[in-house]
């Protein structure tokens, strides 16, 4: 190899480094939080880079820098190994009875849309395939809207309808009946989310919550995301109904904030011990990861999770089959939040709710 090829070798070996110590900081800005995303990648790199390290210096050096190399892929690893299955699921499996008693079930599909895709046939076909009994359509506007009426408003009864042209819309579609609907722009002006009550076939109401929060940017901080991933999680613990909160958090899900966000909710996520189900991009496959999610309360069985095929967007659609039973289930549960963190995660929802500004990326697709 060259020398300019090995100092290369070496710089990227520092920007692999780089990349891995600084998440640690836990900065709440669209750099720090960004860089925890490609945690898949990174491993893989280290990996890769390791053994090249080997070939390019026989020596202490190479020694010493794919050991380096090797320490920085475990560490990626350490936060990413649950998501596999080899670990124990967070989510048990509906045991044979609850999978037959279809009235307790509750099927979801759920899709970015992105609001600048104009394929409205294939999310429609999917739709009319999977035949789900609830839909969450993100990024929606009034276009997306018009679009989905004409051939879905015969099946699905109830909609709650949040279109905007800032990327933020929301749908809501649904065949069972919902009540004690509210739409709110919790944190931030201009970025909409949905609760409301959902009553299953077999009478059960349960709480549904639909958010899409804002994304980490290189030139913004993250505490509005921040504050509204923990609002909804501390919504949901106190909730008195058994809670499920589904969409586009634009957060992976080992992340600083989702993990702080399951130790105030309680909620569990079907992945751990099942697999990552990368969402995002659908396209650009070298880049993915999970942005959308779907958190259930341990009432709650895993019937079916999957992810969909493409429909144009930069997201692929997910799919979640949950059953209602009548007892939480005894799984490995995420810690608590404790006395301490709760009270600094309020004092930050708190302050960035009195915070004027636009949302973040409003004029993206302009």
């Amino acid at each position: 190899m060259t020398t300019l090829g090995i100092g290369l070798l070496w710089f990227v070996g520092l920007l692999v480094l780089v990349a891995t110590l600084i998440p640690f900081s836990k900065i709440p800005h669209g750099v720090v939080r960004g860089l925890a995303f490609p945690r898949q990648q990174l491993f893989l790199m280290a990996l890769a880079l390791a053994v090249l390290m080997l070939v390019v210096h026989p020596n202490a050096w190479g020694w010493f820098g794919a050991m380096t190399l090797g320490l920085l892929a475990a560490i990626q690893l350490i936060h990413t190994i649950k998501f596999t299955p080899i670990w124990s699921l967070q989510s048990v499996a509906a045991p044979a009875e609850l999978r037959a008693d279809t009235e307790s079930h509750i099927r979801i599909l759920a899709a970015n849309i992105k609001k600048s895709n104009r394929q409205f046939d294939r999310l429609i076909s999917l739709i009319q395939a999977r035949d789900p009994d609830v839909v969450l359509v993100i990024e929606v506007d009034e276009g997306w809207i018009d679009a989905l009426k004409v051939p879905l408003d015969h099946t699905f009864t109830h909609w709650v309808e949040v279109p905007k042209d800032n990327g933020y819309g929301i749908c809501l579609m649904s065949k069972f009946p919902l009540s004690e609907t509210d739409v709110r722009e919790m944190i931030t002006e201009g970025v909409p989310s949905i609760r409301t009550a959902v009553r299953l076939p077999n009478g059960s109401d349960i709480r549904l919550y639909v958010v899409h929060p804002e994304p980490p940017v290189i030139d913004h901080d993250t505490i509005g995301r921040d504050s509204e991933i923990a609002l909804v999680g501390i919504e949901a613990e106190k909730d008195h109904l058994p809670a499920i909160v589904a969409g586009d958090l634009n957060d992976v899900a080992w992340s600083t904030t989702t993990r702080r966000f399951q130790r105030l909710s309680g909620l569990l996520d079907p992945r751990v011990g099942r697999g990552f189900y990368n969402t995002f991009s659908a396209t650009m496959p070298w880049m993915r990861w999970p942005l959308d999610h779907l958190f259930h309360d341990p009432e709650f069985r895993l019937v079916e999770m999957a992810r969909l095929e493409k429909i144009g967007s930069d997201h692929f659609p997910m799919w979640f089959v949950l059953a209602l039973a009548r007892t939480k289930a005894a799984e490995t549960k995420p810690d608590p939040a404790d006395a301490n963190e709760t009270r600094k995660t309020k004092e930050m929802i708190a302050e960035e709710q009195d915070r004027p500004r636009e949302a973040i990326g409003s004029d993206w697709e302009d």
